[in-house]
């Protein structure tokens, strides 16, 4: 018999952040990884990374879904590559292959995997990131985002 199939969360934030939401994308990820979520992000930097290097050192799967065609951009903490060569257009596949959504900070293309997201009827947990519609969750913290993102599709 099959394993069940792990929630996919993906993190979403800018690719080049300060030290205050690192650390915030950090513990996201940590708490994504100890309670058994798949973590897919955009597998660049900032947020990314930082989310990614969360949920590895806290033994969950990270997924890096690249704008570019070589898999080899990926940051260090991502252990599955997926090169698309899409650019922009790979937060749709970000978007699409995730149960939930955690915005962390971010700028417009974190907006747009936001609004993908709310377009494909995706739940969306905000930290410290754009608050565009009234279904959009606010959570104070990490810890919160991240129960907020599972509960929102039935995992307690």
């Amino acid at each position: 018999m099959a394993a069940a199939r792990k929630p996919v969360i993906a993190v979403c934030g800018s690719g080049r952040c300060g030290p205050e939401l690192a650390a915030l994308a950090e513990e996201v990820g940590r708490e994504l990884g100890l309670r058994g979520a798949t973590l897919v992000c955009g597998g660049l930097g900032g947020v990314m990374e930082a989310a990614a290097r969360g949920a590895q050192k806290a033994g969950g799967l990270t997924v890096g879904i690249l704008p570019g065609p070589d898999g080899r951009e990926a940051n260090p903490w991502i252990e599955a590559a997926v090169a698309t060569d899409l650019g922009e257009a790979r937060n749709a596949v970000i978007v699409r292959t995730a149960d939930a959504v955690v915005a962390v900070g971010g700028e417009f293309g974190t907006l747009s995997e936001i609004a993908l997201a709310l377009k494909m009827g995706k739940p969306v947990v905000s930290l410290r990131s754009w608050k565009v519609h009234e279904t959009i969750m606010e959570a104070k913290d990490p810890k919160e985002a991240v129960a907020m993102a599972l509960a929102s599709i039935g995992v307690r």
